[in-house]
């Protein structure tokens, strides 16, 4: 089996690309990756030692595809990723990497008859209407209340069925465009592919930032003694995330890449679900814990108007399909995220300690 990884250098990318090519030593695993992102350079030794091929290319550019053929099976994870991308009126690359650069990545599954899996995210979910949702407040975390006025919304955490009416974000707006485009062509143009809206993804290997990778950064401000900030929502740091283990989104993409009859043309929400789960002052706690440091951390009360109070995901729908379920619980994850960076403290320093 031949397999693109688009964005392979990336946290997600290369992750699945080594795991791929570890698992199944015959198949030929291209990662092809435009090396934008601060970090991702360090991934390609660790791909060549894998014997994974490097391609420096762009999804931008329908030329950077030509040299590349015989493949089975694309698997896009190629992104900008920030949910602030955008906010500053500077929407050009944006909206060329997560909209146009998609749709050249579909023409080249198209052309070869490959499978495609689309790595998309919860943020297509909108912003206003997570903020309809009914919830309590506990000594740590805001809480999904029983009765709801949404559907698709319990305390199990958002489904499928949750309304996508509303604005979602400059970025959940470009990866909602590439899942519309995406049905379009499996309806209509015969491509066979799944879409996997991800929740926050994490582990070892992911150059955190405060806007996307924000559970590597939390645990590198805490390993280096940096401060750090609860934003919004009054500054108590309660508002809640989930966090699949990329090693989970692993298990998930082998069998859809190995049974795509199972999932062609479905969206499934993908995440740590409650089984994984934290408010930041929980986070906070448990790095706090595996470092032995203790950080100042500034309440700062006014809300981003890009951020949402909370995001769990609902996996039953995934569940029921195939049975997969995340199984790695949010403190192993921190405690491999520690030692990768005490690890590679030195190269790492000058990327996560800023």
């Amino acid at each position: 089996m031949n397999i693109l990884i688009t964005g392979g250098c990336g946290f997600v990318g290369s992750h699945l690309a080594i795991a791929l090519k570890t698992k199944y030593p015959g198949y030929t695993v291209i990662a092809l990756d435009n090396l934008k992102r601060r970090g991702s350079e360090l991934n390609i030794p660790r791909l060549k030692e894998a014997g994974i091929q490097f391609v420096h290319g762009d999804i931008r550019n329908k030329s950077d595809f030509d040299s590349l053929s015989e493949i089975n099976t694309v698997i896009d994870a190629a992104a900008e990723p920030s949910v602030q991308s955008g906010l500053d009126g500077s929407t050009d690359y944006l909206i060329d990497t997560n909209l146009n650069g998609t749709i050249n990545t579909l023409n080249f599954a198209r052309k070869h008859g490959a499978d495609f899996i689309f790595l998309s995210t919860s943020r297509v979910y909108p912003i206003e209407r997570i903020g309809e949702i009914n919830f309590t407040e506990n000594g740590t975390r805001f809480v999904v209340s029983e009765k709801q006025p949404l559907a698709g919304i319990t305390p199990k955490g958002i489904s499928e069925r949750f309304p996508l009416d509303g604005y979602r974000s400059l970025y959940g707006s470009t990866k909602l465009a590439g899942e519309l485009i995406m049905q379009e062509y499996q309806a209509l143009l015969g491509l066979r592919g799944v879409i996997n809206r991800c929740g926050v993804i994490t582990g070892p290997h992911q150059m955190g930032k405060v806007d996307q990778g924000v559970v590597v950064l939390w645990m590198a401000r805490h390993f280096w003694k940096k401060n750090l900030r609860y934003t919004g929502y009054g500054g108590t740091g309660k508002q809640v995330r989930d966090m699949l283990h990329v090693g989970d989104l692993f298990r998930l993409v082998d069998k859809q890449i190995h049974d795509m009859k199972l999932f062609n043309g479905e969206v499934f929400n993908v995440g740590g679900g409650n089984y994984s789960s934290a408010s930041l002052l929980e986070l906070t706690s448990l790095c706090e814990s595996i470092t032995g440091n203790k950080i100042r951390i500034d309440p700062v009360p006014e809300t981003n108007k890009a951020d949402i109070r909370i995001y769990l995901t609902d996996n039953t729908k995934i569940t029921e399909r195939c049975g997969w379920k995340p199984e790695i619980q949010l403190k192993e994850t921190l405690n491999g995220i520690f030692n990768w960076i005490r690890d590679n403290e030195s190269p790492l320093i000058k990327i996560l300690n800023e």
